[in-house]
């Protein structure tokens, strides 16, 4: 069952959405605490989200680049703002779609199922999400998921964008001036220690799931994946 995370502050619509998506075989859950938006992101994992606007503490522009910097999943807009610009403000925030209010239930619905259907079913890329595979253990960079048999991670943005390019690099070493270039835009106020924190953090949670040792330190030069399933 596909889980919808609702950011709305009008409780009537919000539970009218819920009962809607309940209807159509989708589980869905509130925000109700609109200073943790990102907890309840992380709590639920959702596959895709619908965001007010106009929130409390930040609005949904705020919320939607927060969840960008942790995942690629839909987030469709919903809001009385009907002007080109909120429309367009919407999207350069990583917004995927936007509904004007008053709405229709049905549109909703087949808005949320075309994005559902768009990233993760029919008509996704090459009909299949990519995804990297090796001894079990199993990577999605678009939903920056890591999984081995029945335990499972979530990775940041940026752990995401390391486990690819060292993965991808090997079997060569992905240099760390290349990695710190490819992940930071701008490396200038980046020390050379916050690439080892986050590989450090990566590590651990590939630990997690049963893929210990997994990336290798070459001294002086980055780091290169050597997973292949077996205990190392």
């Amino acid at each position: 069952m596909d889980k919808i995370l609702i950011v709305e502050d009008d409780v009537k619509i919000a539970a009218l959405l819920q009962t809607y998506m309940m209807r159509y075989d989708l589980k869905a859950s509130i925000v109700d605490d609109f200073s943790r938006v990102i907890d309840f992101f992380e709590k639920v994992k959702p596959d895709l989200v619908l965001m007010d606007i106009n929130l409390p503490k930040f609005d949904g522009y705020y919320w939607c680049r927060k969840i960008r910097e942790r995942s690629l999943c839909p987030i469709i807009f919903l809001s009385a703002r009907d002007g080109e610009v909120d429309q367009v403000t919407a999207l350069d925030n990583g917004g995927d779609d936007y509904i004007t209010k008053p709405f229709s239930y049905q549109v909703v619905i087949a808005k949320v199922r075309a994005q559902l259907r768009r990233i993760y079913g029919a008509f996704a890329q090459n009909d299949k999400e990519p995804e990297y595979s090796t001894g079990g253990l199993i990577f999605y960079p678009l939903r920056f998921i890591i999984r081995k048999n029945d335990n499972e991670a979530e990775l940041t943005k940026n752990e995401a964008k390391l486990l690819e390019l060292i993965w991808r690099s090997a079997p060569a070493v992905a240099a760390r001036d290349s990695l710190l270039e490819e992940i930071w835009d701008d490396t200038t106020f980046v020390d050379d220690n916050t690439l080892s924190v986050n590989v450090a953090r990566l590590r651990k949670k590939l630990d997690g799931v049963g893929a210990a040792q997994a990336i290798k330190s070459v001294r002086g030069s980055g780091y290169r994946w050597i997973y292949r399933g077996e205990d190392l």
